[in-house]
């Protein structure tokens, strides 16, 4: 099968290792990411049953919703250095297997507090799987491949709208009040239980890098491991620093630290609310509620993988992503305008989701090119905590604007505000010219931010 576009290769043999180990990664690394993603923003479902049930107002769920962050937050770093030492096989299959388990047990919420406990908790739980993911491809696919490695593990984000928006209207449809549970307790089980399963074979299915990947004939495991050392060693005598400290010393790191921010806030802060969004546009059956909140995501999941080839085959990565910023930030704002027309504010969310994505995935291929090593486990880790705080602030915002408004268009604005500011730190990224070192070939074509 064919994940990476053939125009990426000048050697064939590349291309057909690089494939070969895209066919056996991505897809599993896109499933566990679909379960993720689905296990942070199914609350923006459960919300249109639990509220009434356990006394949730808007603001406390907007708080509850983003309180996930903080633990996730406060364990990031460590737990990406974690995964260094470790082995990631392992790490990531602990991650999953508690965040499960926990996950599985919000159907025994009955309060608030309760609420904001538990969802505080599964933040700590699966605090470093999504840099840990990114930090792990690294492993596994040179700096000129990322942009489309990381656009195919970001369908997860998409993925996880598409097949959770149906699944989650679908389960609150059909099963509330059987066995005793209500349909957002059904939602919570099902869709939390599979990963405590998948987290038992992740031990099994990954490897920890490539020479340890006996699924590739051995020669091929020494090219693609002599290939991401050239390219380390290349970086390393262009100046790149690669000591743990490096990472917060390095003003582009912050930068994209802010660019994450904006792009991963504006996400889950559609995310969460895109239920109750497509309510207030008349919707009202909660599959029909799931089937139209997919759509935005079916758009995401198509534009993210042409824009991350699209920089990959050029060599581009800052204008890429600062331009997919402005067009997210340019369809939220058209949302909120044309909030009385359904079909146009869905146009505008689509587009929305289609930039914000896009983006994170073209950005998330330069921690990479600008850090090696400890660094770059650090400088990732870095970039995922305060970037994921997004998904505290966004939400919570756009509850407070929503309960003290009445209106949702508000929060629309405001994440348009902020993935503005996203845009022009990207632009200030400098023009960094890296050269990927190949293995026994001409010099590869440069790739620049």
């Amino acid at each position: 099968m064919r994940f990476l576009a053939r125009t990426s290769f000048d050697d064939p043999d590349d291309d057909r290792i690089y494939n070969r180990i895209a066919t056996r990664l991505l897809p599993y690394l896109l499933l566990t990411y679909i379960v993720s993603f689905l296990d942070k923003v199914n609350v923006g479902f459960a919300k249109l049953q639990m509220a009434a049930d356990i006394g949730l107002s808007d603001e406390a769920f907007g708080f509850a919703a983003g309180i996930f962050f903080i633990g996730y937050c406060l364990c990031e770093i460590p737990s990406n250095l974690m995964l260094q030492k470790l082995g990631a096989k392992f790490w990531i299959a602990r991650i999953m297997v508690v965040w499960g388990i926990l996950s599985t047990c919000m159907v025994l919420v009955r309060s608030e507090h309760m609420f904001y406990v538990l969802r505080f908790l599964l933040g700590v739980a699966e605090a470093g799987f999504y840099p840990g993911i990114v930090l792990y491809l690294t492993y596994w696919f040179p700096t000129r491949l990322r942009s489309q490695v990381n656009a195919i593990f970001f369908l997860g984000i998409a993925l996880s709208g598409v097949v959770g928006g149906a699944l989650s209207g679908l389960i609150m449809a059909s099963l509330s009040g059987v066995g005793g549970l209500r349909g957002w307790q059904w939602l919570f089980l099902i869709e939390g239980a599979p990963t405590v399963l998948l987290g038992v074979i992740t031990y099994f299915y990954l490897d920890n890098g490539p020479r340890d990947a006996q699924w590739l004939p051995v020669e091929d495991r020494t090219r693609v491991a002599a290939q991401l050392a050239s390219e380390h060693a290349s970086q390393l005598a262009a100046g790149t620093e690669h000591a743990f400290g490096a990472a917060f010393k390095d003003v582009n790191i912050w930068l994209l630290v802010v660019v994450n921010f904006a792009l991963l806030g504006s996400t889950y802060g559609v995310s969460f609310w895109l239920p109750q969004i497509v309510r207030n546009l008349g919707v009202r059956s909660y599959l029909d509620t799931g089937l139209v909140a997919s759509i935005p995501f079916v758009a995401a999941a198509i534009g993210m993988v042409l824009i991350g080839r699209h920089s990959d085959r050029t060599k581009e990565r800052r204008w890429h992503a600062a331009g997919s910023a402005f067009v997210s930030a340019a369809g939220l704002a058209f949302a909120a305008l044309c909030s009385a027309s359904p079909v146009l504010s869905l146009i505008g969310l689509s587009f929305a989701m289609i930039g914000a994505l896009a983006g994170l995935a073209v950005m998330w291929s330069l921690p990479g090119v600008l850090l090696t090593g400890t660094a770059a486990a650090a400088g990732i880790a870095l970039m995922a905590t305060v970037g994921n705080l997004g998904g505290y602030v966004t939400p919570y915002v756009i509850g407070v604007l929503k309960q003290r408004t009445q209106h949702l268009e508000y929060g629309l604005y405001a994440l348009a505000l902020l993935t503005l500011v996203g845009g022009l730190a990207m632009l200030c990224l400098p023009k960094l010219r890296v050269q990927p070192a190949p293995l026994d070939e001409a010099p590869a074509p440069r790739t620049h931010i």
